[in-house]
């Protein structure tokens, strides 16, 4: 070859060399940043071009899809009884995207996910368009109908959250006010309109905060559930019903400040079981107290606070301070000071306490399917902690049982052979507590066989009642018991 077609062919080389290293650079090193840009259109199109899978409970969706009358994304979602299902499912939204199970489980609900490789393949070969799989929740709809309601009832803020306690499925999972997802689930100046009213900046009452997941309250004397397990685990007192030493004023430890409880009970020396049926301050204090703040911190961990849990959608990690004085262990073990939970977290309290000191993983997705509803993945049940002994969570059983039978939870009594314990709490808040306390109720119910199918916390935030009527036996114990009814009914 002369030297002149030598250069050529050289040069040309180069140039398909160049081609190529520009094309690997453009479909490997840059693939993911393109298709993510904000510009590329291509990618919404698509996902929108055929409906998603659905969000089932009870065999039944509670989510649609619709073609969409204009716009080049065909498809939109849909949802049924939106408002009590959105701290389940999220929104998905042309416009402002997705968030918690339309988010998380996204790869499922547009069939892209990898594990639909076989069933897209198929689809393709006989002509389908692409199909999204489903998600197979955990949710009960009587139980979550029975919470979203309560709450809508009582016209406050508030959250409940109902868990199956041998298995840590979620049952209910509800947060009040909310919103429709439906609402903005296009790309509309309507959608747009529909998703500034529900943001806290337009609505103080922030209808799309999670509250069950995400906001975490002072428990308040919920939380002297924790503590008496505390003081079982550690032998500070072994059995509910010894005599305790609690003074009466109690000052204390390194300060001249009383610890004062809620009218004139009888505390004094009284025992953990009538210490939890009436709700002493002074009891429970001391104890966390002589516990010490490593004690208390260690059992509050057992039964999950300080962690973040995932239900697969994030929960907020609920908080049990470390390095505390005497004084201030004394106010968080009555469930003030910095101790903060989420619905989420008390509900797995008192699901532990009726699994014998077993507490389950929480989780909302049973399993996901197929578009011809093949499962996909399954979720099995997992022991999270243990944070009492058989024996202890027996002992702590009875006590919370005798709190309904004949002291602050009354309200929360079943019959036809329902065994229900539970714990009231009323926690201060806002500056020198100024602001209404929250009504807090955890509980759960056993049936005759001695199973128990159902543990619940609700949370009420009331900020137009009359500070004397806010109670959580008599705004949250109702609601709990309705949900545990609810419950027990459909299973039989």
């Amino acid at each position: 070859m002369n030297k002149p077609l030598r250069r050529i062919a050289i040069f040309c080389g180069l140039l398909v060399l160049a081609l190529l290293i520009r094309d690997n650079w453009l479909q490997y090193v840059k693939a993911d940043q393109l298709r993510t840009d904000t510009a590329n259109r291509r990618v919404a199109i698509e996902r929108y071009a055929n409906p998603r899978g659905d969000i089932i409970v009870d065999g039944d969706p509670i989510t649609g899809s619709v073609e969409a009358k204009s716009g080049d994304f065909k498809f939109k979602r849909t949802y049924k009884d939106g408002a009590m299902w959105a701290p389940v499912t999220g929104y998905s939204s042309q416009a402002f995207g997705a968030n918690q199970l339309e988010s998380i489980e996204d790869g499922i609900l547009t069939g892209n996910d990898d594990r639909l490789f076989f069933r897209k393949t198929l689809d393709m070969i006989t002509g389908k368009g692409q199909q999204g799989g489903n998600v197979v929740t955990t949710l009960n709809a009587a139980a979550q109908k029975a919470a979203y309601s309560g709450l809508k009832a009582q016209g406050a803020k508030g959250a409940v959250v109902a868990l199956e306690p041998s298995t840590g499925k979620i049952l209910a999972l509800a947060s009040y006010p909310s919103y429709d997802p439906s609402s903005f689930a296009g790309n509309t100046d309507k959608d747009s309109k529909a998703w500034n009213k529900i943001l806290k900046k337009n609505d103080p009452s922030d209808p799309a905060l999670n509250r069950a997941l995400r906001e975490t309250y002072p428990p308040g004397s919920t939380f002297k559930v924790v503590t008496a397990a505390a003081a079982l685990e550690n032998g500070l007192y072994k059995s509910a019903d010894e005599k305790t030493d609690s003074p009466l004023p109690y000052i204390m430890k390194g300060t001249t400040t009383e610890l004062k409880n809620e009218g004139n009970i009888p505390c004094k020396d009284a025992n953990m079981r009538e210490a939890l049926r009436v709700s002493c301050n002074t009891v429970f204090g001391k104890i966390g107290a002589d516990l010490g703040n490593d004690k208390m911190l260690d059992e509050a961990k057992k039964f999950g606070f300080d962690a973040e849990q995932f239900t697969p959608v994030r929960s907020s990690a609920s908080v049990f301070s470390d390095d505390m004085n005497p004084s201030q262990t004394a106010l968080s073990s009555i469930g003030q000071y910095n101790t903060a939970a989420t619905p989420l977290q008390m509900a797995m309290v008192a699901s532990a306490v009726a699994n014998d000191g077993k507490l389950m993983k929480p989780y909302m997705v049973d399993q996901l399917q197929s578009s011809n509803l093949d499962p996909v993945a399954k979720t099995d049940p997992e022991e999270l902690s243990r944070p009492l002994s058989p024996q202890n969570a027996q002992i702590l059983q009875s006590m919370m049982e005798t709190v309904v039978k004949s002291g602050t939870g009354q309200r929360a009594q079943i019959g036809g052979g329902v065994t229900v314990g539970g714990k009231t709490g009323t926690a201060q808040h806002g500056v020198a507590n100024s602001a209404n306390p929250y009504a807090w109720f955890i509980s759960y119910a056993k049936l005759s066989d001695n199973s128990s199918p159902v543990a619940v916390a609700v949370v009420v935030e009331d900020e137009n009642a009359n500070r004397d009527d806010i109670s959580g036996g008599g705004l949250a114990a109702p609601i709990a018991k309705n949900v545990m009814e609810a419950v027990i009914n459909s299973k039989k």
